[in-house]
């Protein structure tokens, strides 16, 4: 049979699938014998099972019940004896760290008996009932399900009758009556009284942490951050230790380097006379570790030492949570430390030269999504703003939006295309979607673990914590600051995440610092030099390691400058549509709709001078690196007149008595070459094989800019790129005209150039018959874009917001096969190609130029398919390079 539940001292760090991260790392802690509070994990298995089935697995309670025995033998009390009682805590635990996405249940085990026990043990009443009131509320809102607003409301009332601000100033009567308030709560909105069995109580929160895994919360914090589905979660039963008996007890989180700069020093906050969540709820603002060696030397001695060893044995940030009971230090928690993206890289480099890491390793610790958060722009220092508080600056960044007062009326702003800031007092899991939709997030209460800072933090969200001067006023969709200043709903604020400031009104932005020191800035930038520093550090490594090429998808020499300075080894998509925008559409429209030779060589002699110019401005911008240029793809109808528009002309013109015969003709024309589906229509190697003077003229101009720069003594590499084949003959037919035409362009101006023919590879027959294909390619470009859409028969523009969301939400795919590749399916058509095109001809070059080549998952993908290069937006150089590196130093591992 196999093993459901595991003792705190049966398992190890690397236990995280089975044990889950929290239980892993509290056996880990047990191991190095640091003082943590017995108690037993529940596997992952056991949720996956009671997910799956609705029902525990048959030997679970058995053995649930054996870890319960020995951990009351250890401890020396028992479950629900009323005169000493064991209590526990019932805490989630996932492989990955969900923080405040999942259920929680402290003091399971008090009963309208055992409290008194407790108050007698213990010497302190008002903590014991204070306690019993913690596990009803908790248990009402975590195990029934009851709206936690209900209890809000009675402790609000409460304080406000006894007119105090904080929970702490209500004495032991108040706790007492809140008991039974929170009792007739239970009983009133579920039907059933609160349970008196202390195994009745752990068995329910049990189960109900495993549910928890499945609320809406969790799935979208697991859609954000790409957590699979299917994991579960453990759950780690603790004997209670107490941080709410009077001044000398307390609890707080800790990490042993700043996860918001990556400074080296005491980071964290602590909160005296307080249990469990009251640190990362943010209900109390926090005080700092140094606080904590003035109130409590010995007590914070101890956790400098221990947090200490946990950063040398786990070579990291380390995030810790402990409790202080009456001057005895408890360890409850540790991990590796959630950390914004300026203190990933600035620890990475730390730690090589502490002489912890390796270069390698410091590579595995970054990602491409952080270095992309680290090129957002910041506030200009030099702009006037008008600070209006100031808190404390949890996750940097510069965020500038429409204050919204609520999750939801964010969420919908930002779903119209608003900037908004979620203002709240304090956040909680609730609040995620609001989060995520932000830019930015504050809050009037909560220190830098608060749940706000930590959920910021892990998903690159600017936020400031803890702001004491707001009065937030959710009712009234308003805050006020300590001068009088409102700001109601709607109104227009600036956050800095990196110095806590708040500002009226909109402050400008600057480029970011590391994209100037990556387009080879060498100026200081104050503050920012040990980041930026630790960037291009970790960058140039990437560099030395990796073996994909990483080009740019650009179609102006502005634009390729830029991917240039951001490292870009030249163009793998130069988007040849891009250039008849504008007045050229019109000439274009007189080439398709030419009704002779004249008209027709009219309008070619038109274009091919702005043609070779725009090609030649692109050759010198990249000289010496290849650029590949894309003959047009466009469907057909974007170079014609609005079949709408021409139907309404010409019937406005006939029923006026005024026909426009040549608008009529027109109509005619655009009617014969009308689409139903014109993306599968006529475009790419069909149009040019349909109106072959369209691609000769953009092969000449190509070829004949290429010669003139080489005239000039420059190095001009373009390589010639063939849209939306299917079959090897559209590509020999337009490679039979592209080299005779190049052919004669090289005669007349009497200079060598050598101009690879290659196609784009977006259709599932081209991937199939790449092996034929490959016969007449030089190389081979992937669109994943247009390949996605053709192998799930989707139109990207009709489907992305019409079924998506319902898509993700039931788990048809756990991400946009538009936004990352799509491995099983679009990935498998790649690899076919690549592989068979590579077998027919082993110097095909092969490579891939949809979006997808900058994402980092989908570079990690093309690297283990062995493609010789990716190309991405400009922006995305960087990140393509940097995973680049990561995947060759993980395929290596």
């Amino acid at each position: 049979m196999p093993q459901y539940v595991f003792d705190f001292t049966e398992g190890h760090r690397d236990d995280k699938d089975l044990l889950g991260g929290k239980g892993a790392n509290l056996a880990e802690m047990t191991r190095l014998g640091l003082p943590v509070p017995p108690g037993f994990t529940i596997s992952t298995e056991a949720c996956r099972y009671y997910l799956n089935t609705g029902r525990e697995p048959d030997t679970m309670a058995g053995e649930v019940g054996a870890n319960l025995a020995r951990l009351q033998e250890k401890i020396g009390k028992r479950l629900g004896d009323p005169e000493d009682p064991l209590l526990v805590s019932v805490r989630s635990g996932a492989k990955f760290s969900m923080p405040g996405m999942m259920e929680t249940v402290l003091n399971v085990g008090l009963t309208d008996i055992s409290v008194i026990g407790l108050a007698a043990r213990s010497g302190d009443e008002r903590f014991a009932w204070d306690s019993y009131r913690r596990l009803v509320q908790m248990y009402g809102k975590t195990v029934l399900g009851i709206d936690g607003g209900h209890f809000d409301e009675r402790i609000e009332a409460r304080k406000k009758a006894r007119k105090v601000d904080a929970d702490v100033d209500l004495d032991v009567s108040d706790m007492k009556r809140l008991v039974d308030e929170f009792k007739d709560i239970v009983l009133d909105e579920s039907g059933r009284p609160f349970p008196q069995d202390p195994r009745q109580q752990l068995d329910l929160a049990v189960c109900a942490v495993f549910e928890s895994w499945n609320t809406e919360r969790a799935k979208l914090y697991r859609r954000q951050e790409r957590i699979p589905d299917d994991l579960g979660t453990a759950v780690n039963v603790c004997a209670m230790v107490f941080g709410n008996l009077g001044p000398d007890s307390g609890t707080g989180v800790a990490f042993t380097r700043d996860p918001a700069t990556g400074a080296q020093g005491v980071y964290g906050d602590y909160l005296p006379n307080a249990q469990g969540e009251d640190v990362v709820a943010g209900i109390r603002n926090t005080l700092s570790l140094a606080d904590l060696e003035r109130i409590d030397k010995a007590s914070y001695d101890e956790l400098l030492r221990i947090m200490e060893t946990l950063e040398r044995h786990y070579l990291d940030l380390c995030d810790i949570e402990f409790t202080i009971e009456r001057g005895k230090l408890w360890m409850l928690q540790t991990r590796v430390g959630k950390r914004t993206p300026a203190a990933a890289f600035r620890v990475a480099a730390q730690l090589v030269d502490e002489g912890l890491i390796d270069d390698d390793e410091a590579l595995r610790r970054v990602r491409g999504e952080q270095l992309a958060q680290l090129m957002f722009p910041q506030f200009d220092p030099a702009a006037p703003r008008e600070v209006i508080a100031a808190g404390m600056a949890a996750s940097p960044g510069a965020a500038v939006g429409k204050a919204a007062f609520d999750s939801a009326t964010a969420i919908a702003w930002a779903e119209a295309g608003e900037d908004v800031i979620l203002v709240r007092r304090e956040t909680n899991p609730d609040d995620l979607g609001g989060m995520v939709a932000a830019r930015g997030v504050l809050t009037s209460r909560g220190g830098k673990t608060s749940h706000a800072a930590v959920v910021a933090r892990g998903m690159g969200r600017t936020c400031v914590v803890g702001v004491e001067a707001l009065r937030v006023d959710p009712r009234a969709k308003a805050f006020t600051t300590s001068d009088g200043t409102k700001v109601t709903e709607g109104d227009v604020i600036s956050i800095d995440g990196g110095t806590g400031e708040v500002f009226l009104g909109e402050v400008p932005v600057v480029p970011s610092a590391v994209v100037g020191a990556l387009q080879g800035n060498d100026e200081p930038v104050g503050d920012r030099q040990e980041v930026v520093d630790a960037v291009l550090r970790l960058m140039r490594h990437a560099d030395a390691r990796r073996r994909l090429g990483v080009l740019a998808n650009a179609d102006t020499a502005d634009d390729a400058r830029r991917a240039r300075s951001l490292g870009a080894q030249g163009i793998g998509l130069c988007r040849t549509e891009h250039m008849f925008l504008g007045p050229r559409r019109k000439v274009v429209e007189r080439l398709i709709l030419a009704r002779g030779d004249d008209q027709r060589a009219a309008a070619l002699d038109e274009l091919r001078p702005l043609q070779r110019r725009d090609f030649a401005e692109i050759l010198e911008a990249m000289d010496g690196l290849p650029v590949t240029i894309r003959l047009l793809d466009p469907p057909l109808h974007e170079f014609l007149p609005d079949l709408t528009d021409l139907s309404v002309r010409v019937a406005v013109a006939e029923a006026t008595g005024s026909p426009d015969q040549d608008a009529a003709d027109l109509l005619a024309e655009v009617q014969r070459l009308h689409e139903q589906n014109p993306m599968l229509g006529m475009r790419g190697v069909r149009l040019g094989l349909m109106i072959p003077e369209l691609f000769e003229l953009q092969v000449r101009a190509i070829a004949e800019a290429a010669v003139d720069l080489k005239t000039q003594g420059r190095d001009p590499r373009p390589e010639i790129m063939v849209p939306l084949v299917a079959a090897v003959q559209e590509l020999e037919s337009v490679r039979d005209m592209a080299e005779a035409t190049i052919g004669e362009v090289v005669h007349d101006a009497g200079v060598e150039l050598s101009v690879p023919i290659g196609t784009m590879i977006e259709l599932p027959r081209a991937a199939m018959t790449a092996k034929q294909i490959a016969e007449a390619a030089d190389f081979f470009s992937f669109g994943t874009n247009d390949l996605t859409q053709t192998t799930w028969g989707f139109s990207r523009d009709d489907v992305e917001a019409a079924f998506f969301p319902k898509y993700l939400e039931r788990g048809v795919f756990g991400v946009s096969p538009f936004e990352s590749i799509d491995a099983e399916g679009v990935g498998r058509l790649v690899s076919i190609a690549a592989w068979e095109g590579k077998e027919a001809r082993p110097d095909l070059k092969v490579g891939i130029c949809g979006e997808h080549g900058g994402d980092p998952d989908s570079v990690h993908f093309f690297e283990s398919i062995q493609l010789d290069y990716v190309s991405c937006s400009p922006f995305r150089i960087p990140v393509a390079r940097l995973e680049a590196g990561r995947a060759r130093v993980v395929e290596s591992s």
